[in-house]
This record gives C-alpha cells, structure tokens and sequence, in this order.
C-alpha cells in the first residue's frame, strides 16, 4: 500500500524582499515523512490556486503549521489592532472551512501553534492578541535572538488531564516542551477541549470532542527533532496511523449487493 499523502499547509511570504512564495519549513516535511511515515505535499494555501472541496479528495489528513502570520481577529468577531500582528488571509479562507470540513468528515488533522490556533477559531472560539500582557501569564514568544536550537529549546511543562486523550497518548502527565507563541486561546471553541496547560494556565493541547478522526493539536512545535523527540514522536506516529487508516477506509471499494 502507498503512504498515504498528507497535506501541509504553506505560509506565504517575500523572500529576499521581492519573491512572493508558498513554503513550509523542513522540519515540517521531515516529520512527516519520517515519523508519521506518510508523503508530505506543501499545500499553497490560497482560494485562487485551490478548493478546500479538491484538498480533501486530494490529501488523506492535513498538517496545519505554524507561521508568523496570525488568524485575522474578524474570525472571532473583533477589531483588528496593532498587537494582532501580520495575517495572512488567504489562508484564513482555506484552514478554517477545511477544518470545520475535516471534523464532519472525520478527515485526520495535526494543529500545531497558528494551527493550534485556526482550529478554535474554526469552530468557533476566541483568541488573545498577546498573552504575556495577561497578568500572571509568562512570555511564550521565541527568543529574539540566537541559534535555530536556542529558539526550539525546551522551556516549560505541559500538564495533561489525568486519564485524557493525550495523558493517554504520552504515556505520562506531563511533558517538557518548547514554545514559539504570542497568542492564545481565550475562549474554546464548540467541543474543543483543553486537554493540556502550561503552568502559567495558558491551553497547550487540545482535541475536538465527539469528533470521528484524529484532531489533536499543539501550541509548541513537535516537529522540531521529532524523530529522536520522545514527546514528539507519538504524536507525530499517531498522526500518521490515523491517515492510513483513513486512507485504508475511503479508497476500500463499496460492495453493493445486485
């Protein structure tokens, strides 16, 4: 059986200041591929190149990564501000009817960080522009400088709902992660369950209740080292499993009786 193909959502963006592109970062591809075993295709997250009708008949599940742009607040019902960031529409107008079409399909999806983010929005929750500015809550930003490693860095605790979907999945309580954040979820969204917090409070794991496919998704980056990651690599091996088993069932034949 061929690996099943999972879509990767690209970032657009200006190289070199004048070089309009669509890209993922490779640890992205190599997670996939490596870990989750299955074909990474670097989706160009525009309407005008694609459908999310032609996404899902193409991919078998879908990686939605990170990316500097942020979810335009007029998703969940506010004004745009300066600490809202940069956006990137265009993608806006494909991941959140893609998820939304992903739950009532039970179509595998991975969320990690904006993607973590566009899940809530999609179906139906809240962000926060900038959660160090919440009294109590710590700087989750990447640091400003440094190596590739110093940004990727481990830096805080993840605590899992004891006996919940990803307590299961890791096999322990607690994780230690990296974290490369400046927004977070204010108010989740219909069935999405917070399963995971740093110990400042802010939701780090989450997965969309009664859902029949895979939904997890992360506000850290497993993708980083996630072949040799021991919190990575599950995630990233259950992700993969929950494709073949979606690509196993839609392209079994139907037998119809005469």
């Amino acid at each position: 059986m061929s690996r099943p193909v999972i879509g990767i959502i690209g970032n657009s963006h200006i190289q070199d200041d004048r070089y309009p592109v669509h890209a993922c970062g490779m640890i992205n591809t190599k997670a996939i591929s490596a870990v989750a075993n299955c074909i990474p295709l670097i989706v160009a997250a525009d309407p005008q190149y694609l459908s999310v009708d032609e996404l899902l008949h193409t991919c078998d599940g879908f990686m939605l990564t990170g990316g500097r742009p942020n979810v335009h607040p007029e998703e969940y019902g506010e004004e745009e501000t300066e600490a809202h960031g940069a956006f990137d529409r265009a993608r806006d107008a494909i991941t959140l009817p893609l998820v939304r079409a992903c739950v009532e399909r039970g179509q595998p999806f991975l969320g990690v960080c904006r993607g973590f983010q566009e899940v809530n929005v999609a179906l139906g929750g809240t962000l926060h522009p900038e959660i160090r500015d919440l009294p109590g809550r710590d700087n989750h930003r990447m640091p400003p400088d440094g190596t590739l490693e110093e940004c990727f860095e481990l830096r805080h605790d993840v605590h899992f709902t004891q006996g919940g979907v990803f307590h299961r999945l890791m096999g322990a309580p607690s994780v230690f992660t990296n974290t490369l954040h400046g927004q977070g979820i204010v108010e989740p969204g219909q069935n999405v369950v917070i399963d995971g917090r740093a110990p400042d409070g802010t939701p780090e794991a989450i997965y969309v209740d009664g859902a029949k496919g895979f939904t997890l998704s992360v506000q850290w980056h497993p993708e980083w080292n996630a072949a040799d990651d021991p919190v990575s690599r599950p995630l990233f091996q259950a992700f993969g499993d929950a494709a073949r088993a979606w690509a196993s069932e839609s392209k079994t034949p139907v037998l119809r009786s005469a």
